[in-house]
């Protein structure tokens, strides 16, 4: 049987998703692709990187080749079993989106 906590932390996460920014699901998709590289989990640390991958906007083509080859570059550090090097980069990146989301409040 599982416990109720466990139905309250699934509804909670799925609140906090759907009420999210396109910024802040960027970051959480970071924090699950880093936590999985810690973890050393293939699949999921592959999938989160995909959906990084698969959201950019080519309408900004300079960013977004950029940010492609970086996550194609995380993906193969991965396969080859080098977590800590792609774990690196996403925690820069993270850290890059973190600040640029920082900015937005503050020129609210």
């Amino acid at each position: 049987m599982i416990p109720q906590a466990y139905y309250r932390t699934q509804e909670y996460r799925q609140q906090d998703v759907m009420g999210a920014s396109p910024l802040r699901l960027v970051l959480m998709a970071y924090d699950l692709a880093i936590r999985s590289c810690e973890q050393k989990d293939f699949t999921r640390a592959t999938k989160s990187i995909t959906v990084l991958r698969d959201a950019l906007n080519f309408d900004y083509p300079e960013v977004s080749t950029g940010l492609f080859r970086l996550y194609q570059w995380c993906l193969d550090c991965i396969r080859q079993g080098d977590y800590t090097s792609a774990m690196n980069s996403l925690k820069e990146l993270r850290e890059a989106w973190a600040q640029a989301e920082k900015n937005l409040s503050y020129s609210k």
